[in-house]
């Protein structure tokens, strides 16, 4: 079952509109014509397995990536891939950015670029539990510790919009609960892409979802929304996701 085109309410409008993102590699289609939205404030799921487009998805969204057919745009205007970094911020998943440097280096470098105060960036780092290893080169974190400073380097930036790949990727169960109680408190007013995978995880943070299968939109809205396409009133997300897919 394929859900139609989006239909935007009118009376939030969108501050980011995708419509028939297409992206092809040869004769494999990584995006087909995938056509979605996001209203100020937020948190967007995208929802599919690893291979779904949601990764293909991002990075054409940022700029990354050039698209074979659609359109991105930005409070209704067309949003040339130059001018995005502008307005959004992407975090890619599995990177170690500047591993030779300390973490306090790292974050005080983006805190310059982006001209955050010194409070501000001590309440992220506090928020993220960053304290204990800010004097460790990034070479040296473990994977939950690389992905909390992430998440603090993309918090620095002021962008309006935020892109995340795999967020949670590296955090146990209540690790994951606390991420999200920090991105909801220290994100506020901003609006929040976040690709992932493991479908509990989205259910509790995202207020709506992208649901994606072989680079196609299969399903977007509210959680309510879905169940109601698909006729599971009491449905999980992992429940509408396969009867939609």
């Amino acid at each position: 079952m394929i859900v139609g085109k989006p239909q935007q309410n009118e009376d939030v409008p969108a501050l980011l509109r995708t419509a028939g993102l297409t992206k092809r590699y040869g004769r494999r289609t990584a995006l087909d014509r995938a056509s979605f939205f996001a209203v100020p404030g937020e948190i967007l799921g995208l929802i599919g397995p690893n291979g779904s487009g949601k990764t293909t998805l991002l990075e054409t969204v940022a700029g990354l990536l050039p698209s074979d057919a659609g359109e991105i745009f930005w409070k209704g205007q067309v949003l040339p891939a130059g001018c995005r970094r502008d307005v959004m911020f992407y975090l890619p998943d599995g990177i170690r950015p500047y591993q030779d440097q300390p973490v306090a280096r790292v974050l005080s470098f983006f805190a310059a670029v982006y001209r955050r105060s010194s409070e501000q960036v001590a309440s992220i780092v506090s928020a993220l539990g960053l304290a204990p290893i800010l004097q460790k080169r990034v070479s040296a974190l473990s994977k939950g510790y690389n992905r909390r400073l992430l998440l603090a380097l993309a918090l620095v930036t002021p962008h309006p919009l935020l892109l995340m790949d795999e967020p949670f990727d590296g955090f146990d169960p209540r690790q994951t609960r606390e991420i999200m109680r920090v991105l909801r408190r220290l994100a506020a007013g901003r609006t929040l892409v976040l690709a992932i995978h493991q479908l509990a995880d989205a259910e509790r943070i995202c207020d709506r979802f992208v649901l994606l299968a072989d680079g196609r939109v299969r399903g977007f809205g509210r959680l309510d929304e879905l169940r109601a396409q698909t006729r599971l009133l009491s449905g999980s997300l992992e429940d509408v996701f396969l009867a939609l897919t």
